[in-house]
Parts: C-alpha cells; sequence; structure tokens
C-alpha cells in the first residue's frame, strides 16, 4: 500500500497559506516595516531624553503601550513555534521512501548546517577582531548608562562535564521541553519520533501523520494571522527602545552596526559560492527565485514565520522535491543558525571591547564555539538572539549589563540576520536535493531540465 501523502503543496489550505504570505511580499510588508522602524525611532527620539517633549514617566508609559502590538507579535510566535517545528520535522521525516534515503539526506543536511554554521562564525570572529567597533564607542560615563540587565551569566562548562550536558539532549519530559522553549531537546524528540514513523507499518503510523498534518495546517493560520501585526510592532518596539537610549548612544553604535552587516554580506557570499559550486547553478538565479520568502523573512525577523513560503519556494522556484524540502527546511529553521552564530561573535568580541576585557586565543576559541552551540536549537523566533548572547557572556567573564548597550539597535540586525538564516535553508535544500538524486516531476507535468 502506497504511503499517505503529507499535505502535499496543492492542498487548498497549503496553496492558500503560501498565496498570503506572498501577498505580505506584494504589499511591500518589508518597506512598511522599513518605515515603521524610522517612523519607530523618530517618535521615541521625540518624547525620550534627546526631545523631551514628555516628562520621562510619561514617555515610559507610553512607550510601554506603542510596544504592546509587538509584545503581542512575539507571544503569537512565540506560542506557535514549537508544534510548526515538531510537526514539520516529523512529517518531512515520515515522507521519506526508506529508512536508507532518511539517513543519507540527514547526515548531508547536519553536516552542511554544522559546516556553515562554523564559517559563519568564523567571517563573524575575523570582522570583530579586525575592526574592532568595540573602540569607538565613547566610555564617557559609559558606565552610569548601564541598567541591570537582569540575567544571570552561565556557568563556565570544564571538558569532563561535556558527557553529562551531551545526555540531556534527550528530553526526559517532553512537554517540560516545550514549555523551557529547549528546542535542542524539542528537535532530538522530533527526530526520534519521526524516525520511529519510518519503520512501523503504515497503516499505525497513518493516524498520527493525519493528526500532525492538521496541527501544521492550523499552526500556519496562526503565523498569517501575526504578519498583519508586524509594522505596528516594529513601530512600537523601536518607539520604546529609542525613547530610553536617546540619540547619543544610537551613534555611537554605528560602526558595530556596519560590523556586523559587513560580516553577514560577507557570510551571504559564502552561501551564493556554495550554491553556484555545488548547485552547479547562477547565484543572481537563486536570489531572483528566493526573493519572495527573503523579503518576508527581512520583514518579519523570523525564520519560524517564513516557513512556509520557503518551503514553497523550494518546492515550486528551487526544484527540490517535497520529501526534503519537507525535511530540510523545518530542521534548518531550528538549527541551522549561521547568521546568528555569526551574530553571537560580533556582539560577544564587541563588549569585550567595550568594557576592556582581555580575550586570549582560547577565550576567542570559547567564543566561537559556544556561539554555534548556542544557535544550534534556538527558537526561529525575533529576539532571539539577545536571549542567546546573555548565556554566552558570562561564560568568559563578560558583564550581561552590556546587552542594554546593543538591544537598542538590534532590529535592524534581528532582520538581517533572520534574512541570512533563510538563506542558509534555502541553499542546505538546494545542495542536498544535488546530491540526492533527480527531483520528481509534478503530476502532469514534464520535468524541466535545470539551469546552467
Amino acid at each position: 500500500m502506497p504511503r499517505p501523502q503529507l499535505i502535499p503543496a496543492d492542498t487548498p489550505a497549503i496553496q492558500r497559506l503560501t498565496r498570503q504570505l506572498s501577498g505580505f511580499v506584494r504589499a511591500r510588508l518589508w518597506l512598511q516595516v522599513l518605515l515603521a522602524m524610522f517612523a519607530g525611532i523618530a517618535a521615541g527620539l521625540a518624547i525620550g531624553p534627546t526631545g523631551e517633549l514628555l516628562h520621562p514617566d510619561t514617555a515610559r508609559t507610553l512607550g510601554s503601550w506603542l510596544a504592546l502590538p509587538g509584545y503581542v507579535f512575539l507571544a503569537l510566535v512565540q506560542m506557535i513555534v514549537i508544534p510548526l517545528v515538531v510537526a514539520s520535522i516529523i512529517l518531512g521525516m515520515a515522507g521519506s521512501d526508506d529508512i536508507q534515503q532518511l539517513r543519507s539526506t540527514g547526515l548531508r543536511t547536519g553536516l552542511f548546517f554544522l559546516l556553515t554554521t562554523l564559517g559563519a562564525a568564523l567571517i563573524g570572529l575575523a570582522a570583530a577582531l579586525l575592526i574592532r567597533p568595540g573602540d569607538y564607542l565613547p566610555r564617557a560615563g559609559l558606565e552610569e548608562s548601564l541598567p541591570a540587565a537582569g540575567v544571570t551569566p552561565a556557568a563556565t562548562l570544564s571538558f569532563s562535564d561535556i558527557p553529562a550536558q551531551l545526555t540531556t539532549l534527550i528530553p526526559t519530559n517532553p512537554l517540560q521541553a516545550g514549555v523551557e522553549q529547549n528546542m535542542l531537546q524539542v528537535v532530538v524528540f522530533a527526530l526520534l519520533v519521526g524516525l520511529a514513523l519510518v519503520t512501523i507499518p503504515r497503516t499505525q503510523s497513518r493516524p498520527l501523520i493525519e493528526l500532525l498534518g492538521s496541527i501544521q495546517n492550523l499552526s500556519m493560520v496562526v503565523v498569517r494571522w501575526a504578519m498583519f501585526l508586524v509594522p505596528f510592532a516594529v513601530f512600537g518596539l523601536m518607539a520604546q527602545l529609542t525613547s530610553r537610549m536617546g540619540l547619543d548612544a544610537l551613534l555611537g553604535m554605528g560602526v558595530y552596526v556596519l560590523t556586523v552587516l559587513g560580516a553577514l554580506f560577507t557570510a551571504l557570499l559564502m552561501y551564493l559560492a556554495i550554491f553556484r559550486l555545488l548547485r552547479r547553478r547562477p547565484a543572481l538565479e537563486f536570489l531572483r527565485q528566493s526573493r519572495d520568502a527573503l523579503l518576508l523573512a527581512f520583514s518579519t525577523s523570523s525564520s519560524a514565520a517564513v516557513m512556509p513560503l520557503s518551503i514553497q519556494t523550494a518546492e515550486q522556484r528551487l526544484g527540490v522535491r517535497p520529501g526534503i524540502a519537507r525535511f530540510v527546511i523545518p530542521l534548518g529553521t531550528t538549527i541551522n543558525m549561521g547568521g546568528t552564530a555569526l551574530y553571537q561573535v560580533v556582539a560577544t568580541l564587541f563588549l569585550a571591547q567595550v568594557f576592556q576585557v582581555e580575550v586570549g586565543l582560547a577565550g576567542v576559541l570559547l567564543v566561537v564555539l559556544l556561539a554555534v552551540g548556542a544557535s544550534i536549537g534556538s527558537p526561529g523566533t525575533p529576539g532571539i538572539g539577545i536571549v542567546i548572547l546573555s548565556m554566552l557572556l558570562g561564560s568568559i567573564g563578560i558583564p550581561a549589563e552590556g546587552i542594554a548597550l546593543i538591544i537598542g539597535v538590534d532590529r535592524i540586525l534581528d532582520m538581517s540576520r533572520t534574512t541570512l538564516n533563510v538563506i542558509g535553508d534555502l541553499v542546505a535544500a538546494s545542495v542536498v536535493e544535488q546530491y540526492a538524486g533527480a527531483p520528481e516531476a509534478p503530476a502532469g507535468q514534464e520535468q524541466q531540465p535545470p539551469a546552467h
């Protein structure tokens, strides 16, 4: 008996969702976001310490209310990321023809994610050490301008602690892992369940597959609802942050922002070179075919929110078969965070330079390894980079209060690194497809030869 089809690309629900997500791009959501960001900065400067139009207490209250749509958007995405990732990974694995194909695809995908994430982190390391953006920030009154961040520094792990930490990757309580947003444990649970589904008879796996398909569709509907809040979320969050920081601190962060953006652009060139060499197709063609997904990623700062459109882009525009696209893309949304790892390295070394913390060779290597490890398994939700950074700083003795310095400019960096993460997912799906045999032609259509 043939294996049941897993959420086909031509079902009405999936077609409707991808059309709606693409509609956000056609409505120039990315432009709305940029305009909202600049408007939020202007509003924050006007009501904050720079413009002083309002009393500080009134400005703080107004900023909190302006940020309400942003908090609602973040809550909606965080609410839905667990069921969406779990359902997508399990369905992608259950769609494999056999265990051998699944093992081959999984090994290629994991190796690609690991190597490219490490490469992105090394690019960030080179940029931070060559430019040294922390040296350009005025230190006058710096200590007084840093409020307590309320973050407990992470304890430094010794080499003997590694086996115990590896054991914790297996969730003894999957529900608790979901509640605590421990995404690495959630991914391990989903992988094990998906692997088990491949090994049991299809008649027994069909009910769970159909249930997960419904969960995935429901999750995608919530994602669509959240998209309508994006411009209001960006405006409110930027107004709140700018009203608290003021203009001088933002201008002093310019070199840091340019350093991160330059490193992200270099990593983009790395991904495009990989696509050109391994997929053997023009890099500009990749950018043209992926444009809608990349613009939506830039607009939402959430690779989880753009996941449905990324899958549709991989299948219909990049020629990736559904079984591979629906395994690689959801998995990459959680563990392929090259842009996030790059950002962690630059931000950590920037704050080390600001606070004049000496980081030797061992410390630099630790930063790179921890950044790669911490980025793997992090939720693909807006602002997650700041959360990971707070856990990373304590490992090399950097005050966690430094987060207050960079959170004001994090929005534009979050948008950019999320775009790079989505590029990495799409390149990974294309490369895995290249070495997994010829793609399946859609029913009733002849397969088009790949462009060269």
